[in-house]
């Protein structure tokens, strides 16, 4: 009788796991059950929207659901990230986070309406992208030395154009100025390809930004390039110094950028979508796209990229201080 009774017990504890799993196979398997909408927090044109359309058709592909990018600038990025963070969280909404908005903003706003550490998930990095400086042909300049030699013999008397408060470009423009001792004006753009229009016309006169959106206007000769920002020389630009090499020790930044979910959406859906991606960025589309762009990929697990944003946060968070990274 014991060992009848005993065998019922088992039953039933299995019985109970496998209701208890039920809803999570539900979710996972369910998702996507709708269009997946992909949030972008500035203005086409850009590198962000580069990455962001390279992967969202991969996975549009993958997931037999549209996985449509939405740019919605403005705010330094704060607009498109207080509405992911109030979105429904059953992953139809997802939101590229970058360098700006997940490392500088907490440090540079007084105020955001929201958490980036705990309105948001961490899903995965999903590239890490070079950051060329560059400047107008008419800037009497040649190369790296030259710029910041006139810069400083004329404070004030140029301008450099960015994406926006706290994107990628104003921030590796700002570290600049900080280890160089120059004084250039800060113009916000809602967006790479605005702030280009500008610096292609010679009403700016530098700029900092990734090859997807310079690689063209470098090779045309329309800009020119004078230093790249990461510890070593990029295969799309041998002949072009990094800033480390110019005699500033220690100096790296690049641009990143990954996806997040609204803090609530279900793990299983989290880890699917970081699955998926890491798919996607190994697929030859989007591998060709990167290494003519010099990016490198990603695609770890949710812990990896959130530990990642950790340490991003405290590097800029020092140097928000020291160069007093002020939204313009």
């Amino acid at each position: 009788m014991s060992a009848v009774v005993s065998l019922r017990r088992r039953q039933l504890v299995v019985g109970a796991a496998a209701l208890v799993a039920l809803p999570a196979l539900r979710a996972q398997s369910a998702w996507p059950s709708k269009p997946i909408r992909f949030l972008v927090p500035f203005a086409p044109g850009g590198t962000s929207e580069i990455v962001a359309r390279s992967v969202a058709a991969e996975l549009t592909r993958q997931l037999g659901q549209s996985v449509f990018v939405e740019n919605k600038p403005g705010g330094a990025g704060v607009v498109a990230m207080a509405e992911a963070a109030k979105a429904t969280p059953d992953g139809s909404t997802i939101i590229l986070g970058h360098v700006g908005t997940l490392a500088v903003n907490p440090y540079m706003l007084a105020h955001q309406p929201y958490d980036v550490n705990k309105d948001f998930i961490p899903v995965t990095l999903l590239a890490k992208v070079p950051n060329v400086f560059v400047i107008h042909p008419e800037v009497p300049a040649k190369n790296f030395r030259e710029f910041v030699a006139y810069a400083k013999a004329n404070p004030g008397k140029l301008s450099y154009g960015s994406a926006g408060n706290a994107s990628a470009g104003h921030l590796a423009m700002e570290y600049l100025k900080l280890v160089t001792g120059m004084f250039i004006t800060h113009i916000p753009y809602r967006g790479t390809g605005p702030q280009l229009t500008d610096l292609l016309a010679g009403r700016t006169q530098a700029s900092s930004a990734g090859m997807p959106a310079l690689g063209a206007h470098i090779r045309s000769g329309k800009l020119r390039p004078i230093a790249v920002g990461t510890h070593e020389r990029i295969a799309a630009l041998p002949d072009v110094p990094t800033v480390q090499e110019m005699g500033y020790k220690d100096f790296e930044t690049s641009q990143w950028y990954g996806i997040l979910a609204p803090a609530g959406t279900p793990p299983e859906i989290v880890k699917r979508l970081q699955e998926e991606s890491y798919k996607a960025l190994r697929s030859s589309a989007v591998t060709e796209r990167f290494a003519t762009d010099n990016a490198v990929g990603g695609g770890g697990p949710s812990a990896e990229f959130a530990a990642f944003i950790g340490r991003e946060q405290g590097i800029w968070k020092d140097i928000v201080r020291r160069a007093q990274i002020k939204a313009d």
